[in-house]
């Protein structure tokens, strides 16, 4: 299994010394499954949601921003890719999980999103002060990012059970793009459209003042309901069980530096590195900026918003039930992710084509736009999950949280250059959805010449406690 490499010295065991009375009573290494990792897994999963919808806070009311604040569609771009530029320092996000736990890490991550929130929120009248205030907390909270979307697999070996990892994982890692989902509910509904305008002596009045009050309001709303949960991590969130609940929770993993360096020389977690990372990182560039794509075809902020919100919501929903199939049915995770990812290919290419009806003669209405889209958001966002877990079976016993943290940070990468293009070329947007096309292909491709192996799953059934 490759666990021996390790020596003793590179990684604590998650088991501490028990008291020799307690040992005669019950083996040292006996598992447990606590009623307590439903309330962890709660806790980390809407610190998840709300960093998602503080990240995609702006893309959905791009209009709405750029007449309230100034904004250009530059501005836009920019404040989306501070979530991908969070990503910068990965590295020390990863040591510190696996060196100090989930609690140090979450504390931390859940202190920046405060912090960003608070910026965010500072009402200056000075608008050019404000953009800049704005953009620093959209940084900060990027730099939230490399924990809550990395942890999750690391918080289900370490509390779930064999047969409610992957689902575990799935809610963990999911609910982060549901609160991107809600921002597209939430924004266009909570701050009217520049296009709502007052008449008055038959001359067309805008009123930024009351768009940026109700943005404010937002603002606000997002920053009280961090605060609260960053107190109840603060009171309760413990780093691991008293006993774990599996014997891959319980063994050992490889160091640090040789979890690197021995992911960057495996061709194979190379390969469905990049299968994971170039979709998930195009699709998330492309949501965060779906309001632009869909403008030329007269799709208005609202209706933009609620694309947005039915993709992600239906992604979401369905990533959970096919992990809950996969935890079932263990040892299909690439026969899922071949159906998942020739879905999307079809969904996206479809999509591509409809919004090109002046060439494709394809009928554009929103019926169409509203099915391709979502079924997009459903193959790709379901897909994560089952990536995480292919990815900790594949290269076990490097700790979880490394391996997604690499493949994350990856997918970060993809999606900061594919919006760094977007602020050289915004006039014509055709080319983010034959990107995103290309890109479910790639991983298509690459899938299916990807071969599987479960060592993790093996250790669990074959070894006995």
């Amino acid at each position: 299994m490759g666990a021996v490499e390790s020596t003793e010295g590179e990684r604590e065991p998650l088991l501490a010394p028990r008291p020799p009375e307690e040992q005669g009573a019950q083996p040292v290494n006996s598992s447990r499954v606590y009623g307590r990792r439903w309330v962890v897994l709660t806790l980390f999963s809407v610190l998840g949601f709300l960093q998602g919808m503080v990240w995609n806070t702006w893309g959905p009311i791009q209009n709405s921003a750029k007449h309230a604040f100034g904004f250009s569609t530059t501005d836009i771009a920019v404040l989306v890719l501070w979530g991908p530029v969070g990503y910068i320092p990965w590295l020390l996000f990863m040591w510190l999980m696996d060196k100090k736990g989930l609690r140090v890490s979450l504390l931390l991550t859940a202190f920046l999103m405060v912090l960003g929130s608070v910026l965010r929120s500072v009402p200056l009248t000075d608008l050019q002060l404000r953009r800049w205030l704005i953009h620093g907390g959209q940084l900060l909270n990027g730099l939230a990012g490399p924990t809550l979307m990395s942890a999750g697999p690391l918080l289900s070996t370490t509390w779930f059970a064999p047969d409610q990892r992957a689902t575990a994982t799935a809610v963990a890692s999911l609910v982060g793009y549901l609160g991107a989902a809600c921002s597209f509910l939430i924004g266009p509904l909570a701050v009217p459209a520049p296009n709502d305008t007052q008449i008055v002596n038959t001359i067309t009045h805008w009123d930024p003042g009351h768009i940026r009050d109700r943005i404010q309001l937002v603002l606000y709303t997002e920053l009280g309901v961090i605060a609260v949960f960053f107190v109840a991590v603060l009171l309760y969130f413990p780093s691991r069980p008293p006993r774990p609940p599996s014997v891959a929770a319980a063994s050992q993993r490889l160091s640090y530096r040789s979890s690197i360096c021995r992911l960057l020389s495996n061709m194979r977690f190379l390969m469905i590195a990049l299968a994971y990372s170039v979709p998930t990182g195009v699709v998330a560039g492309w949501s965060g900026v779906l309001d632009m794509i869909l403008t030329p075809v007269r799709v208005s902020q609202v209706d933009a918003g609620w694309i947005g919100f039915w993709s992600i919501l239906g992604g979401c929903v369905f990533g959970v039930a096919m992990a809950r199939f996969a935890d079932s049915i263990r040892g299909m995770l690439k026969l899922i992710l071949v159906l998942m990812l020739a879905g999307a290919s079809l969904a996206a290419t479809w999509f591509t084509l409809t919004c090109l009806t002046r060439l494709t003669h394809l009928p554009s209405t929103k019926a169409t736009l509203y099915t391709s889209c979502i079924l997009v958001g459903i193959f790709i966002n379901s897909s994560v999950p089952i990536f995480f877990e292919l990815f900790i079976e594949t290269v076990y016993p490097v700790p979880e949280g490394i391996t997604c943290g690499v493949v994350t940070f990856l997918s970060n990468l993809f999606t900061g250059l594919l919006l760094f293009f977007l602020t050289f070329y915004f006039t014509e947007l055709s080319w983010l959805n034959w990107c995103l096309t290309g890109s479910c292909l790639f991983s298509l491709l690459l899938i299916l010449f990807f071969r599987e192996s479960y060592d993790r799953l093996y250790l669990d059934v074959f070894v006995s406690v």
